[in-house]
């Protein structure tokens, strides 16, 4: 298996959140609304079918993992697993936003039944509720050395999983500032710089709430690991000013990159992912971590209850936890890979291109990235239902 980048279509990770219903009931379920919905410990596993049964359902995102050229639905890396193993994989590229799929699953969850998945990728914001709902298993370390001994210490222990006993994180990202700088004439350094009258109308920012929150709090000088309340609402009080005054063009989904590209937007909140595809074809488009900050996410891999192949999946889960697995990967989908150790096999890659992914910043952040970076603390049930009345006021959904 070759070790070579390439370059596939942009899709965001980072769904857009639904509509203020749908995440009403989904904090009410986290809280004492719906007290059954939560699993007792004891309520979450069955007798797990691994030894006899060599085989797990995975459901992932689409084009999110590696694939073969000349033949996309060939996945070189997952292959290599069955290979290894003897273990037969069934992905479905079925998850396509965070909430549809909650919804699609939650019915069995809460009835104490399978979901017939042995493993799904989901995004940390969300995988908080499943954990706080007592929807997934905890892992055992013991079948994940790799897990242990190489995931990124800034990802080890997010405020929702500490010690990430329950999440690992498949791949991650960072959420900045996307601007263009020939046709800005001068660099973008802070949050605040956003705001500037010569961006007036040319400013995009993320429409859903635990997206876009963390970065704009980040710009006031809070720590994002323990923002409150009151830090929200003021976040929510200048955006409102800036809403008023017609200096955001527009809040977006993963549409901004149509923005950014084709001129109608100079500055932009943004993904690092997407921006990597972006200046391949534009070397003007930059992305910036903010002198500030800014918020490091993660999607996540999850056992859920009653999954039959536990074992099989967590078996899986450290495979790719391999600096060699994990460096195959980073060179497909360029995202910040949560393997720091899979920098040192891109550098000794003989394709050049493959390589300099080694010196990429937004697939391994420097020393100097690495400590302007922060993990959010999750909006609660709590919280949920008044902030998200409150943002999707503002941003009209």
């Amino acid at each position: 298996m070759p070790l070579t980048s390439s370059r596939r279509p942009l899709l965001s990770r980072r769904s857009l959140l639904a509509a203020l219903g749908g995440t009403a009931v989904l904090g009410a379920l986290g809280g004492c609304g719906v007290p059954a919905a939560r699993v007792a410990p004891a309520d979450r596993a069955v007798a797990d079918e691994s030894a006899g049964d060599r085989r797990l359902t995975w459901a992932n995102w689409p084009l999110y993992i590696d694939t073969d050229d000349d033949d996309p639905n060939l996945r070189p890396t997952l292959e290599g697993f069955e290979k290894r193993t003897g273990i037969t994989v069934d992905y479905v590229e079925e998850i396509n936003d965070n909430d549809e799929f909650f919804g699609k699953i939650s019915p069995a969850l809460m009835s104490h039944r399978s979901t017939g998945r042995d493993l799904i990728v989901i995004s940390d914001w969300m995988c908080a509720r499943y954990v706080r709902l007592g929807w997934v298993q905890e892992m055992d370390r013991a079948h994940q050395p790799n897990v242990a001994g190489h995931l990124d210490p800034l990802l080890r222990s997010p405020a929702f999983d500490r010690g990430r006993r329950f999440t690992v994180p498949w791949q991650s990202g960072i959420t900045g500032i996307a601007y263009n700088r020939r046709a800005l004439g001068r660099d973008v350094r802070r949050v605040c710089d956003l705001w500037a009258k010569d961006l007036k109308g040319r400013v995009t920012l993320l429409s859903g709430l635990d997206e876009s929150f963390a970065l704009l709090m980040q710009g006031n000088g809070v720590d994002i690991t323990r923002w409150t309340a009151d830090d929200f609402h003021q976040v929510c009080d200048q955006v409102e000013r800036q809403v008023h005054r017609g200096q955001i063009r527009r809040f977006t989904g993963n549409d901004y990159t149509k923005d950014l590209v084709s001129g109608d937007v100079l500055a932009c909140q943004a993904y690092s992912g997407d921006v990597i595809q972006l200046q391949a074809d534009n070397p003007d488009i930059r992305f910036v971590v903010p002198e500030e900050g800014a918020e490091l996410w993660s999607d996540s891999l999850m056992i859920p209850d009653r999954a039959r192949h536990k074992a099989n999946a967590e078996r899986l889960i450290d495979y790719y936890y391999v600096p060699e697995v994990a460096a195959r990967l980073a060179a497909w989908v360029n995202y910040v890979c949560p393997v720091p150790a899979a920098r040192e096999v891109l550098a000794a890659a003989k394709d050049k291109d493959t390589a300099a992914l080694a010196d990429n910043p937004l697939i391994f952040p420097d020393s100097a990235m690495r400590r302007r970076l922060a993990v959010a603390r999750d909006i609660t049930s709590a919280e949920r239902p008044e902030f998200t009345r409150r943002w999707n006021g503002i941003v009209g959904l």
